[in-house]
Order: C-alpha cells, then sequence, then structure tokens
C-alpha cells in the first residue's frame, strides 16, 4: 500500500503546485512591441483560460480580446492578454483593462531605443489549447537586469502555510477528543459482540 500513497501524494502536489503556479502573480521584464484589439474564438478547451465575462460576446461565444505583443530580454516573444478580472476567480480585481492598454501603448518603444518593463500577470501561455496569461499591471524599470523579488508570493504562501497548520492542529485535537474515543468504543464494542457470538459470556 505504499506506492499508491506515494503516487497519490504526488498527483495531489503537482495540481496544488500548477494551481498556484496558474494562479500567482508573476512578473517578466519585457520590451512591448505593440498593442491590438483582436476578435477571439473559444472553444470547450480554452474557455476556462478566459475571462468570465461576456460583454461583447457574440452568439457563437467570440469576443473582443484586447492584446499586449512584448519581447523577452532572451529575444522571446510573449503575448499577454487584458482581460479584466472582476470580483471572481483569480481575486485580482482588475477593473481598468482600457487604461492598462493605453500605459502599454504608450510604453511601447523600438530595439534600439528599448524601454523594459516590468509586466506582473498571471496564467500560461499554451499553443494548445490556445491560451496567453492576462497581465493586470505593468510598470518601467531602469533596465533588463532589474531584480524584482516575489514578496506577494511568499507573503501569501507563508499566510496559506500559517492556515494549513492552524487547520492541522485543530485537526488532531478533534481527533484526539472525538474520534479516538469513538473508535475505542466501537472496539471495545465489538469484542464483546464477538466473545457472545462465539459462546464466551461474561
Amino acid at each position: 500500500m505504499r506506492w499508491p500513497r506515494i503516487v497519490f501524494l504526488l498527483v495531489l502536489l503537482l495540481i496544488v503546485g500548477a494551481f498556484f503556479h496558474y494562479t500567482l502573480p508573476q512578473r517578466d521584464i519585457v520590451r512591448i512591441t505593440g498593442t491590438e484589439v483582436v476578435r477571439e474564438d473559444f472553444t470547450s478547451l480554452n474557455r476556462w483560460f478566459f475571462s468570465n465575462t461576456e460583454d461583447g460576446a457574440t452568439a457563437s461565444g467570440s469576443r473582443d480580446i484586447r492584446f499586449i505583443n512584448a519581447v523577452r530580454v532572451n529575444g522571446d516573444v510573449i503575448v499577454y492578454r487584458n482581460e479584466d478580472t472582476g470580483f471572481g476567480w483569480p481575486p485580482y480585481f482588475k477593473l481598468d483593462t482600457a487604461d492598462l492598454q493605453a500605459e502599454a501603448t504608450s510604453l511601447v518603444s523600438a530595439e534600439a531605443e528599448p524601454q523594459w518593463v516590468a509586466v506582473t500577470h498571471y496564467g500560461w501561455r499554451m499553443h494548445f489549447p490556445t491560451s496567453y496569461p492576462n497581465a493586470v499591471g505593468m510598470r518601467p524599470v531602469a533596465g533588463p537586469d532589474v531584480t524584482l523579488f516575489p514578496w506577494l508570493n511568499i507573503v501569501i504562501l507563508l499566510i496559506l502555510a500559517g492556515l494549513i497548520f492552524f487547520a492541522w492542529r485543530i485537526w488532531e485535537r478533534f481527533e484526539d477528543r472525538v474520534i479516538d474515543p469513538i473508535v475505542d468504543r466501537t472496539a471495545v464494542r465489538w469484542a464483546k459482540l464477538r466473545d457472545w457470538m462465539a459462546g464466551r459470556r461474561r
């Protein structure tokens, strides 16, 4: 029974890790090359990676999506979508999509005179199914070698670890005070029942 438990824990750890990697904010140092609005068609596979808002959606489910095109420090291209998160999940409470698009447009720069920008986002870029990280904020930085420490992620993970530890301690106390006595009483009653069925009456 050891290996099934190990496999189950590994799969659970992978799912939890993927959830946090997708949801927690990440920051990229990029050079913005342009912005655009594209009519995006949704499928049952990629619909989950976009905002739930239906504003401007057609009967087929397609709607206009704002995009921010950029280039990483190593030369790789990256495309961000720019959608409101509203008061849903993830809880970024982003309601300034138009303002962020205007800010991104003002920060467009050429390769000869680059303006490096720190883009805060969540999500993944996948070609199949089609999905893009959602930009939630940006600010100019001094250069491509700027180091950005993930303070917010560390605080969130520490709070989560504290809540998990607190819940575990509560469960331990509940187990000691409630579950263990019930198990012990059940075991005693079962032993007495077996003795009675075997004719060993006291």
